[in-house]
């Protein structure tokens, strides 16, 4: 079979119908095929940090900024054995030079007219057929390879169809591809079943439930994918989708009659049915904190679900309680004790996010104050405690380094008589320090 060169790149993307790749992560149908297609439903791919917390919000909008801690793979077509089929002799029965119809002048002129079945019925034979179509392949033009593509699905039966696009591998992408644009979905899913590719054909079917407006009747749909032959992640994604669907919808009932104070000091915006998981987390935390782990809008109870990260909870849970002014939960979340019994704050994130997070929040300068001062990085501790006004740790920083002009160039942002200046004012008469400079 003649095979696309790299250089002839440019027929193909110059076509109406452009070459279809397994392989194309932009193809919807690549998309189908992979992880991505059950990861979108859950995460929402525009976002690649999966840290800025401050982009989730309950706007209305379906967000989830947050990139659920699930690692996209790129999936590629298996290649199983071939399966032995008898091969056609492709032999030509008529000379391209004896017949009156050779493929470049059959292919010249509009397309319009070359998708009109009658124009190649005078190839009878399926070898005719066949030769026909490896020709069209080799011309590297997409839009010749649809045409006879459409013209063989009208003459030939599936089953011999099928047969032959298994041994050419660029007609059978286009095929597929133009299935897709013409919304033979059911044809698509014969051609991968009879392809072996029972994966392939458990995500296409997996991909209807794009078309269920009513969520109770996709949930049902969703359960009834459980049994299809997915890969192992695959398998605990769609698993994943169904019974976040399913939580949704009871979580969604129940809030819709909600008469807690928070539901009328902060009227919902929208509906919580089809949102990613990480919104829905953060919707639980902004709603339902504090709930017991054995309710399922319960925080806690998503995190084990779902099995969110740490770290990821940590971010979430942080923006919605900082969104709300809730410092004293906050502070829960970093809370520890050791094994004496003292409590300690940590963070899996870094405490030079927190601080952004709660200044984005508008925190008070004493609470920004208390985070800064955990900064253990010394400059990134000196940074936030400029930017952020946090005047004591500036000043207290400037005297551990004995950089008495640093304090000199501080003391004149401030307002004199202020306790800050005057706590300057008196570090530079001490005559006890040994400044450096």
């Amino acid at each position: 079979m003649t095979r696309a060169k790299p250089e002839d790149d440019e027929y193909w993307n110059s076509s109406k119908f452009k070459a279809f790749t397994f392989d194309d992560e932009d193809d919807e149908f690549s998309q189908v095929k992979s992880k991505r297609a059950v990861n979108s439903i859950l995460v929402d791919d525009d976002d690649e940090d999966e840290e800025d917390v401050e982009r989730v919000s309950w706007s209305g909008e379906p967000v989830g900024s947050i990139s659920w801690s699930v690692k996209e793979t790129a999936s590629s077509i298996r290649s199983g054995s071939e399966q032995s089929f008898p091969k056609i002799d492709t032999t030509p029965s008529l000379s391209k030079q004896g017949s009156g119809y050779s493929l470049s002048s059959l292919f010249k002129g509009n397309l319009q007219i070359l998708l009109q079945a009658f124009s190649l019925e005078k190839f009878c034979s399926l070898q005719d057929k066949l030769l026909l179509l490896d020709e069209a392949v080799a011309v590297y033009d997409g839009n010749v390879i649809t045409a006879v593509l459409i013209f063989l699905k009208k003459s030939l039966s599936k089953e011999i169809l099928f047969r032959e696009l298994m041994a050419r591998d660029v007609a059978l992408r286009h095929y597929v591809h133009y299935l897709k644009e013409m919304g033979e979905q059911k044809l698509v899913v014969e051609l991968l079943k009879a392809l072996g590719r029972t994966e392939d054909m458990a995500l296409m079917h997996y991909k209807e439930h794009l078309n269920i407006k009513d969520e109770s009747r996709r949930r049902d749909f969703l359960k009834s994918c459980l049994s299809l032959p997915f890969s192992q992640d695959d398998a605990t994604h769609v698993q994943d989708h169904y019974t976040l669907l399913e939580r949704q919808i009871i979580i969604e009932a129940s809030d819709k009659k909600a008469v807690a104070e928070i539901f009328k000091k902060f009227p919902r915006k929208a509906s919580i049915l089809n949102m990613p998981i990480i919104t829905t987390l953060y919707y639980s935390c902004f709603y339902h904190y504090g709930e017991s782990e054995g309710t399922f809008s319960s925080p806690s109870n998503i995190r084990k679900t779902f099995r969110i990260s740490e770290k990821q909870y940590i971010l979430t849970a942080l923006g919605a309680r900082a969104k709300l002014k809730s410092w004293f939960d906050v502070d829960s979340l970093f809370n520890t004790k050791n094994w004496l019994g003292y409590t300690k704050k940590r963070s899996p994130i870094g405490f030079h996010r927190v601080v952004d997070i709660l200044h984005k929040n508008s925190a008070p300068v004493q609470v920004l104050q208390e985070y800064v001062n955990l900064i253990d990085d010394p400059d990134l501790k000196l940074s936030g405690a400029l930017k952020y006004k946090c005047h004591d740790i500036v000043i207290n920083t400037y005297r551990d380094l004995k950089d008495r002009q640093q304090l000199i160039v501080y003391r004149e942002k401030l307002e004199r008589d202020s306790p800050e200046y005057r706590k300057i004012q008196e570090l530079l008469n001490n005559v006890q320090i040994r400044w450096k400079n």
